[in-house]
């Protein structure tokens, strides 16, 4: 990361209460070709959440803390804040004397811009407020929202229009968090209704319709020079399994989610 931070813009998308199962099956099912198409060899990485609700989960990411693999570690992270005894801080992270990805990535010489989605992001009061106050610039409309069905569609417009507007010269940090995936979905199922609610179907069906738009925002984030991307799941969410529902809970459902991280190179974006 020594050598991607500085030359590289950097994406990080957070899709927002998304299953590891239901990623992969779909993944493997030919379903996502957008992200198939640069998750490495066709498929998600299993990892576990560092917190199993938004707020905790994303203040441990944007403290250097992604999810892990699920698998005996320790495991070098990509990024780690400079803190003696950290077994996880290897000579290829990048290593920040903020107390925050956001920030030392500023202290770097990045623009740092945040497209909120789910609540924590929607700066309505001092709770929704404490993680888009990490960035340079904040944004967040009802319209980005979990009750609007074209949630994903008008965040990647306003990352276009973000990206649109910066100096060339300029190097750019954007995070996204994507709501489609929360609760409320069941819209993104066909034929599903309101009454019936949400399930693991509309869960896949609001992966399905993120995969549709999510080129827009890769070529975006590609337009002006190579980008690292990380594309991952803060959590997961349980559907009657087990007989739990929702999240903030100790489920597998919850705590197994999908990552991955790729390169995006201008010449495709360009396609």
């Amino acid at each position: 990361m020594n050598e991607v931070v500085g030359s590289h813009d950097l994406l990080l998308v957070t899709l927002d209460t998304l299953r590891h199962d239901v990623a992969a099956e779909l993944a493997a099912e030919g379903r996502l070709p957008h992200l198939t198409r640069h998750l490495p060899g066709g498929v998600w990485e299993k990892r576990h959440a560092p917190g199993s609700f938004t707020y905790a989960s994303h203040q441990a990411i944007f403290a250097g803390f992604l999810p892990t693999p699920a698998a005996p570690g320790p495991h070098p992270r990509l990024f780690a804040a400079s803190f003696a005894g950290s077994e996880t801080t290897a000579t290829r992270t990048f290593v920040y004397d903020t107390p925050d990805l956001v920030s030392g990535l500023a202290e770097a010489g990045y623009r740092t811009v945040c497209i909120g989605g789910v609540g924590f992001f929607n700066q309505q009061g001092p709770l929704g407020s404490v993680l888009p106050g990490l960035f340079h610039e904040a944004h967040w409309a009802p319209e980005f929202g979990v009750t609007s069905p074209h949630s994903f569609e008008n965040q990647v417009t306003r990352a276009e229009q973000i990206v649109r507007e910066l100096p060339h010269e300029q190097r750019l940090f954007l995070f996204v968090n994507v709501s489609a995936l929360h609760q409320p979905n069941w819209f993104h199922l066909p034929g599903a209704t309101r009454e019936a609610g949400d399930s693991r179907a509309t869960h896949a069906a609001a992966l399905e319709y993120v995969d549709r738009h999510i080129g827009r925002l890769f070529a975006a984030a590609s337009s002006r020079r190579r980008c690292f991307a990380i594309v991952c799941s803060d959590h997961g969410t349980a559907y009657g399994d087990d007989g739990y529902t929702g999240h903030r809970l100790g489920h597998e459902s919850v705590w197994t989610v999908p990552y991955a991280h790729f390169f995006l190179d201008p010449a495709e974006a360009a396609r």
